[in-house]
């Protein structure tokens, strides 16, 4: 499915609104990228791929602007391993498996 995301730049955070839930990926800038740090879905939006699809999008973005990624985020750092292709934009010392739970 193909959700609408917000980036709200102010909050450092994108996300997807559904039924009046929010779900979101918040970031913080670091030197050379973002740190992706918490994937939250309310549970009134679970399994239904929003987490994933934020994750992605989030990728996409850090990608597309030549940006490099620190997956802090366990569910960010799971879905690179799932995705390879986006190894390539994870900052080098973040290789290593550095990764802190999600919220």
């Amino acid at each position: 499915m193909d959700y609408p995301v917000i980036h709200d730049e102010k909050n450092r955070r994108f996300e997807i609104r559904v039924e009046g839930a929010t779900a979101y990926l918040s970031y913080t800038p670091v030197n050379g990228g973002l740190d992706y740090e918490h994937t939250v879905v309310p549970p009134s939006l679970g399994g239904r791929g929003i987490g994933s699809f934020l994750a992605g999008h989030a990728l996409e973005y850090a990608r597309q602007r030549g940006l490099k990624v620190r997956p802090s985020c366990s569910f960010v750092a799971a879905y690179i391993d799932r995705h390879p292709d986006y190894q390539r934009i994870v900052l080098a010392d973040e290789r290593q498996d550095r990764r802190s739970a999600c919220d």
